[in-house]
């Protein structure tokens, strides 16, 4: 017996506590039909568009290196060597010897500037570029759709993101006037 009063109790409840969709709707006087599409025109804009496209070159780059035999200092030494021998001419006791160490470096930077110059080649080097090269242009693109329907004997219009086809759902709010 206890079980069949908790039934009743039970479903007593859930009947008042019913959602009003259950109820005929009676709280929302809202519904929605469907209305005939009269005519469909798409909304068009201009977009411009970047078309990015890389374009790749070979160009040729001179480039310096030194021939074998640059290992030997044998031209700095031969300079040092001359270049003493010149200072040495000039200049009496303590400015000899300086006029002497002057020359010996002297000639030895001289040397190393002849042999560095001796054994410099140039050669040619193929080095790829690239850049990217922007073109633009314009495009139409479709944003939406202007539509005319009728719903009853009245038309209207309205933008939609989507061709609705040859029917458009409608929202119809109905109330009572006095």
């Amino acid at each position: 017996m206890n079980r069949m009063v908790l039934f009743v109790v039970s479903a007593a409840i859930a009947l008042v506590a019913a959602p009003p969709t259950l109820a005929g709707n009676q709280y929302d006087p809202a519904f929605h039909d469907y209305a005939d599409v009269i005519e469909v025109k798409p909304i068009i804009e201009l977009v411009r568009v970047d078309s990015p496209r890389q374009e790749c070159w070979t160009e040729t780059r001179t480039r310096y290196g030194y021939r074998g035999g640059h290992n030997s200092y044998t031209p700095e030494i031969f300079g040092a060597i001359v270049g003493a021998a010149v200072g040495n001419r000039f200049g009496r006791g303590r400015g000899r010897d300086l006029a002497t160490a002057a020359g010996a470096v002297l000639g030895g930077s001289i040397g190393h500037d002849v042999k560095r110059r001796n054994h410099r080649y140039a050669y040619n080097e193929p080095v790829e570029r690239c850049e990217t090269r922007h073109e633009f242009h314009e495009e139409e693109h479709v944003v939406g759709y202007r539509v005319k329907y009728r719903y009853g004997d009245r038309i209207y219009h309205s933008r939609t993101s989507h061709d609705p086809g040859d029917r458009i759902r409608v929202r119809v709010h109905v109330e009572p006037t006095e």
